[in-house]
């Protein structure tokens, strides 16, 4: 069975941030900033809601700082995991 959490990019457009778990397995989809007013800008700096640690790997859908903002905080934080994406995305 397979477990879905919203992070981010729910509700609105911004901060995306997916966790897939299941398995044994998570899987981050994006790790983006939250943008365009103070209240997200204080989202930013919040604990994650999991474990960066726990995190097994991060796809990246695309290079554009809603999707790729925290990333830094994501590993600062203990995220050890393989990142995946594309060859442009990674350029």
């Amino acid at each position: 069975m397979l477990k879905l959490g919203f992070y981010g990019a729910a509700g609105e457009v911004t901060g995306s941030n997916h966790l897939v778990e299941g398995g044994g397995a998570k899987i981050l989809i994006d790790c983006g900033f939250f943008q365009g007013s103070r209240i997200n800008e204080e989202k930013n700096r919040k604990p994650f809601p999991y474990k960066p640690s726990e995190v097994d790997g991060l796809i990246v859908t695309h290079a554009h700082l809603d999707h790729i903002g925290r990333i830094p905080k994501l590993v600062k934080e203990g995220f050890r995991g393989r990142i995946f994406s594309t060859p442009a995305t990674r350029s």
